[in-house]
């Protein structure tokens, strides 16, 4: 059961590119552990476990020093010291003042001032968007697919229905062949920028994930990303790139992914040097660079 729980952890860090915490309950143990799983499958224990308290009824074994026993029977009993009295000298009796005697308490500390502006409220944090290949899937298996502008509803619509069909028939070459058809019908009648048109090249580029391609997935999504990015949209150039680092994270071979990498990172990188979600989750990014100074070693083991 253990082996399980982290297993689906392990892949759960793999497919979002960053470390995952969980706090396992291991009842063999009688404690709760808390874990950090990596994205390399790496687990650390991030803190002290925490032992269960007892269930009702559960005798637990004393623990501790315990200290000499107390004398019984022979020993005369230590004397209890008596009180001495206090003297009246000195003491001070606190009585609620009685109305109409003439003595007025005494007044309470003003509050202190505050100088200079009042602290702005905090701001809320930019929620964090989801990969763009979390958010093909979800539309793949929406009831009425949305299109991203009202004049290309229709186109992707339609695109979306045929693809759909073909992956849950399970031909995904068939539908990424119908992917490309799209994209290229969709870019001559509404140009190649338009918003319908990427959204299309998204879709083409979580297909050929699908086919076991992620050299393919990784080029057009770091692809879209800098479109995005150009067009002043920040938060649409994080999703894609967030599938690209997907779509890397499968790639095996060293030496290409290490080619791949420095095109992601470069990208990312000057993507969170600007305000948007990118600057606003660091860890990420920290676990892609983590992943090149791996492959860099593995690369140059290869080579010894």
């Amino acid at each position: 059961m253990h082996d399980a729980v982290l297993n689906h952890l392990r892949d759960l860090a793999t497919s979002h590119g960053t470390p995952i915490r969980a706090t396992i309950h291991d009842d063999a143990a009688g404690c709760l552990v808390p874990l950090e799983i990596s994205p390399d499958g790496a687990t650390r224990m991030t803190g002290e476990p925490t032992r269960l308290p007892a269930a009702p009824g559960t005798v637990q074994p004393p623990r501790g020093v315990f200290g000499p026993p107390p004398v019984m029977g022979g020993a005369a009993a230590e004397p209890i010291p008596e009180r001495k009295p206090r003297a009246a000298s000195g003491t001070v009796n606190f009585r609620k003042l009685k109305p109409g005697s003439g003595l007025k308490p005494a007044p309470e500390p003003a509050p202190g001032l505050v100088l200079g502006p009042k602290p702005a409220p905090e701001a809320e944090p930019e929620p964090i968007p989801p990969s763009r290949f979390d958010a093909i899937a979800e539309e793949m298996l929406a009831e009425v697919p949305v299109g991203e502008t009202a004049d290309g509803a229709q186109v992707w619509t339609a695109a979306l229905g045929r693809v759909g069909d073909a992956v849950r028939d399970g031909e995904v070459e068939r539908a990424a062949e119908l992917a490309s058809r799209a994209v290229a019908k969709a870019s001559g009648a509404l140009g190649p920028r338009h918003p319908e048109v990427l959204h299309l090249r998204e879709l083409c580029a979580y297909i050929a994930y699908l086919t076991g391609n992620p050299a393919r997935a990784f080029d057009l999504s770091l692809d879209l990303a800098r479109k995005r990015a150009e067009s002043g949209d920040p938060t649409a150039a994080y999703s894609n790139v967030r599938s690209a680092a997907t779509a890397w994270r499968v790639v095996g071979d060293a030496e290409q992914a290490l080619r791949m990498g420095r095109e992601l990172i470069d990208v990312w990188t000057t993507l969170a040097a600007e305000p948007g979600p990118a600057a606003a989750d660091p860890r990420p990014l920290e676990s892609a660079h983590a992943r090149m100074t791996r492959l860099t070693a593995r690369a140059a083991a290869a080579q010894a």
